[in-house]
């Protein structure tokens, strides 16, 4: 019986989750590659993350979108998995929408990280 747990997520570019995760300062491998989970069992993903417990964390794509893969009992990281995962979501989106701000000409002008964790962003474009 697999321990592994899928946790559906918003992600679909892979560039951009790969951003979020640098900008986080976390550590990854470029996959396919092997997430190690309960009593030897693995499963593929495309961004792995090594923990020091030799239990994975791994982002595999569903066909619609990055699920986070992990065995959840061995979860060693410093925040929840929650936590995470607003985190990375948070950071997959900020560069998502400044990716395709660029794309239409727009620049950022103000970024700014609010108290309370959120991100204001101010673009404009010339004419």
């Amino acid at each position: 019986m697999s321990h592994f747990s899928s946790i559906k997520t918003q992600i679909r570019n892979l560039e951009s989750l790969q951003a979020s995760l640098n900008n986080l300062g976390i550590e990854w491998k470029n996959g396919p590659s092997t997430v190690r989970g309960y009593q030897g069992q693995t499963t593929q993903a495309q961004i792995v993350i090594e923990q020091e417990n030799n239990y994975d964390i791994g982002f595999a794509w569903n066909g619609q979108e990055y699920e986070l893969v992990a065995d959840l009992q061995y979860w060693q990281q410093p925040w929840t998995v929650d936590g995470f995962l607003q985190r990375v979501t948070q950071g997959y989106a900020l560069h998502t929408v400044l990716q395709e701000s660029s794309k239409q000409g727009f620049s950022v002008t103000e970024q700014q990280k609010n108290n309370d964790g959120s991100i204001r962003l101010v673009v404009q474009r010339w004419s």
